[in-house]
């Protein structure tokens, strides 16, 4: 325990004395902040304002436009970079698991996610307090968004991490994440569009689009979490194989 701790404190610290943790957080804030700012002035004049705004904060395309960037940068340089520059080779000769190194990378690349979202739960206490509505923001929505938010976050910061062991290129890595959740991200509106019922009814179990909509309305279904929980299990057991194989 001792030494995952050690190592979680290693990834944050790292990401904090270079500018990359500063420069992610505020593109994030700016699109999220947008967002919130351009459905304020959308819905304002709308009843139920609060569930709205919730419902579009984490269904709509500029919840998704920082995920796809977002998720690729944090994670392209965990295992990449110890690669390229050789320190993985000193990193594995202390009494440590690859299991330790892949939870602890995976740790400090959530935890640092978990704190860029920190700052959006304002925006709840700036539509409780100003909105023209009398009635209180159900807090059902906002606690489904970001639990959904937590989910979805964790599993495609998993996809990021693997991506990130299989090669030592960081740019090679963060590509590979991005195109690997475009492609889910894409594969979610089959749910809506495709004209074929069989389609719509399997892509409605893996979509992610469909997923948050659900839990932004207060609608937490145990069949997503459970895809998610153990999909980010296996992703990161994945991750454990590959630096297994890497060092034999």
């Amino acid at each position: 325990m001792r030494a995952f701790l050690t190592l979680w404190r290693r990834e944050l610290a790292t990401y904090f004395r270079g500018p990359l943790a500063y420069v992610v957080t505020v593109f994030f804030l700016v699109v999220t902040g947008f967002n919130f700012w351009f459905l304020i002035n959308l819905l304002a004049s709308a009843r139920g304002v609060g569930a709205q705004v919730m419902t579009q904060l984490f269904g709509s395309l500029f919840f998704w436009i920082p995920f796809l960037v977002v998720v690729p940068v944090l994670t392209m340089r965990l295992l990449a970079e110890e690669w390229r520059y050789g320190t993985y080779e000193t990193l594995v000769t202390a009494p440590i698991t690859e299991v330790q190194v892949v939870l602890a990378k995976y740790a400090g690349a959530l935890t640092l996610f978990v704190l860029m979202w920190a700052p959006t739960l304002s925006y709840a206490y700036i539509l409780e307090r100003f909105s023209a509505e009398s009635t209180p923001m159900d807090p059902g929505t906002l606690m489904g968004g970001y639990a959904g938010t937590f989910l979805v976050g964790g599993f495609f910061l998993a996809i990021g991490l693997l991506c990130s062991a299989l090669t030592r290129n960081q740019v090679v890595s963060a590509l590979a994440c991005f195109a690997m959740m475009s492609l889910a991200f894409i594969a979610g509106f089959l749910h809506y569009i495709s004209p074929n019922p069989l389609v719509r009814e399997v892509t409605g179990y893996c979509s992610a689009v469909a997923h948050m909509l659900e839990f932004s309305r207060g609608i937490i279904d145990t069949r997503p979490v459970v895809l998610y929980v153990t999909g980010t299990a296996l992703v990161l057991f994945a991750a454990i194989r590959a630096l297994e194989w890497r060092r034999w």
